[in-house]
C-alpha cells in the first residue's frame, strides 16, 4: 500500500519540514496492523516527493482478531490497496502536518503548494471512475485515473475495480491530508476496526470547512461511517447546521454567506487551523474562546488535552446553545467535558470570570462591533482580562477586490461594522500595544496577493 506525495515549489525539500520526516533518513513504525515506512525516493531544490510505504500483516491481523482460520482472512486484498488502514497510517506518523502545525515554518504550513498525491491501488467498486471524480474534482483536483485490467495476459477477462490516482492541484499539505484520510476509506467503502460515535466526530473534525458544501456530502458520510443510520443522521444533522441552511436564522445565513464567499480560498478553516498552531505553541493551558459562536475553534480545543480549561463566551444566547449540543455530540471523556465552559457575557464589559487565562483567541469578533465600542472592548479584554497571549483575526478590505461576488463597497458579513486595511489594523493594534503593555507580532493569513495581501489577519499579541 503505497502513497506518495511530490511538489516542485522551490525549495522542494521543505516538503520535509511540513511532514516532520527528513528527506535524508528512512524511517519505520510499528502500527497494530503492520509497519509504515517512510523515505524519499528524490528530494533535490527543484522537485520532491515523500512515500508512504504501509505494510500490512494479514496473518497477524487474523489471528489477532481471532477470525475463523478461512482462506479468506488470510489471502485478501488488504495489503496492497488504500484503505482505511493508510488513514490510520496519516493520522499517526503525519499527525502533526495532518494538523496543519510545522513550528519551526508556520507561514509554509499555511501557503498552498502544487502538490500531487499518488495512490498506487485504490478500489472503487461501485461507479467507478466517475464516482471517484466526483469525490475528488469538487474539492479543486486534477484528476488522473488509470484503471488495471483482471490480468494483463488476459484482457478477455475485463478490467479490475483497482485504480491507480493521482491528484494534483494547489493545496495546503494539511488540506491534501484530510482529503485522503476521509476519501480513502469512502472508496473502498469498508473499515478495518468498529465505528462508534468518536468516528463522527472524526469525520466533522477533518471534514471542516469543505465537507458541508460537498456535493456527495451524504454518499461520504454514510460510506465513512459504515451506512449506521444513528451515526449518520447525527453527523448529517451536524453538517446541515454547520452549513447554515436554518432560513430562520439570519445570523446563520450571514455566517453562511461570508464562509461562501471565502471558500474559495479555503480561508475558514485555515484560519482556525492557524489560531489553534497559536495557541498550542504557546504553552497556555487555559484558554478563552472569546465571541465563540457556534463553537467550531470551541471543538479543536476540546480535542486538545494541552488545554486543561477552554471558556468559551458569547453574547448570543443561541449560538451558545448551538455550541453545547454540537459538544454533547462530540464524543468526550468525562474529564475532558468537565475542562469545558460556555458563559453568556458582552466583550465590551469588564467580566472577572475572564481574568486569569494564559491566552485568549478572538476569531472575526471585533469587526462586528461598533468602533466606538473598541476602547471598552480593548480595555475589557487587554486592561482588565489581561490574558498572557492574545490571537486576533479580522478581514483584510484591501483583498475583498479578489471576490467577484462581493459589490464595490460592501463588506463581507451583513454584520460587520468595519472592515480594517492592513495599515488600519497595525496602527490600532500598536496602539493597543502601547497603551497596556503587549507586544504584537502581525501576518497575513490565506494566500497573500502581492498587491492586497491576504484575504485575512492576524495579530499575536504578548503581554511584556
Amino acid at each position: 500500500m503505497l502513497l506518495t506525495i511530490t511538489t516542485t515549489r522551490p525549495p522542494a525539500t521543505d516538503l520535509g519540514w511540513l511532514l516532520h520526516k527528513h528527506p535524508d533518513r528512512t524511517q519505520s513504525f510499528d502500527v497494530t496492523f503492520g509497519k509504515v515506512h517512510v523515505f524519499y525516493p528524490e528530494a533535490s531544490d527543484g522537485r520532491c516527493t515523500a512515500a508512504l510505504l504501509l505494510d500490512v500483516d494479514p496473518v497477524g491481523l487474523a489471528r489477532r482478531d481471532r477470525a475463523p482460520e478461512l482462506l479468506a482472512q488470510y489471502v485478501n486484498d488488504r495489503p496492497y490497496v488504500a484503505s482505511s488502514f493508510l488513514s490510520v497510517a496519516i493520522s499517526q506518523v503525519f499527525g502533526s502536518a495532518l494538523g496543519g502545525s510545522c513550528k519551526l515554518k508556520p507561514d509554509l504550513a499555511e501557503e498552498p503548494l502544487p502538490l500531487v498525491a499518488r495512490l498506487a491501488v485504490v478500489p472503487c467498486r461501485r461507479g467507478a471512475e466517475a464516482f471517484l471524480r466526483r469525490l475528488f474534482e469538487p474539492l479543486g483536483y486534477a484528476v488522473t485515473a488509470t484503471r488495471h485490467p483482471l490480468d494483463d495476459h488476459h484482457p478477455e477477462w475485463g478490467e479490475s475495480p483497482y485504480f491507480t490516482v493521482e491528484l494534483a492541484a494547489r493545496v495546503r499539505v494539511a488540506e491534501l491530508l484530510s482529503h485522503l484520510y476521509v476519501l480513502v476509506p469512502v472508496l473502498d467503502d469498508e473499515k478495518h476496526y468498529w465505528v462508534a460515535h468518536d468516528e463522527v466526530e472524526k469525520l466533522l473534525r477533518h471534514g471542516e470547512g469543505w465537507l458541508a458544501t460537498h456535493p456527495e456530502k451524504e454518499q461520504i458520510t454514510a460510506r465513512y461511517l459504515k451506512r449506521q443510520g444513528k451515526l449518520v443522521r447525527s453527523a448529517l444533522a451536524e453538517l446541515v447546521a454547520d452549513d447554515g441552511t436554518d432560513p430562520d436564522d439570519a445570523a446563520a445565513a450571514n455566517d453562511l454567506a461570508e464562509e461562501r464567499l471565502e471558500a474559495r480560498v479555503s480561508l475558514h478553516e485555515r484560519r482556525l487551523n492557524s489560531v489553534l498552531a497559536v495557541l498550542q505553541e504557546s504553552g497556555a493551558k487555559r484558554v478563552l474562546d472569546l465571541g465563540c459562536g457556534e463553537g467550531k475553534l470551541l471543538r479543536l480545543l476540546a480535542a486538545d488535552p494541552r488545554f486543561t480549561e477552554v471558556v468559551g463566551l458569547d453574547v448570543s444566547v443561541r449560538s451558545l446553545e448551538i455550541a453545547k449540543q454540537r459538544l454533547d455530540r462530540t464524543r468526550l471523556f468525562d474529564g475532558q467535558r468537565e475542562r469545558i465552559k460556555l458563559l453568556h457575557g458582552a466583550l465590551t464589559y469588564r467580566d472577572a470570570r475572564l481574568e486569569g487565562f494564559d491566552a485568549a483567541a478572538v476569531v472575526e469578533v471585533i469587526e462586528h462591533l461598533d468602533p466606538p465600542r473598541l476602547e471598552a472592548f480593548a480595555q475589557a479584554l487587554f486592561g482588565c482580562a489581561r490574558p498572557g497571549v492574545v490571537v486576533l483575526t479580522t478581514p483584510n478590505r484591501e483583498y475583498n477586490v479578489k471576490f467577484e461576488n462581493l459589490p464595490a463597497g460592501k463588506f463581507r458579513h451583513a454584520d460587520h461594522r468595519f472592515e480594517w486595511t492592513r495599515g488600519e489594523f497595525e496602527a490600532w493594534a500598536s496602539a493597543v500595544c502601547s497603551r497596556y503593555g503587549y507586544t504584537a507580532h502581525l501576518t497575513p493569513l490565506g494566500d497573500t496577493d502581492p498587491t492586497v495581501g491576504g484575504p485575512s489577519q492576524m495579530a499575536v499579541f504578548r503581554r511584556h
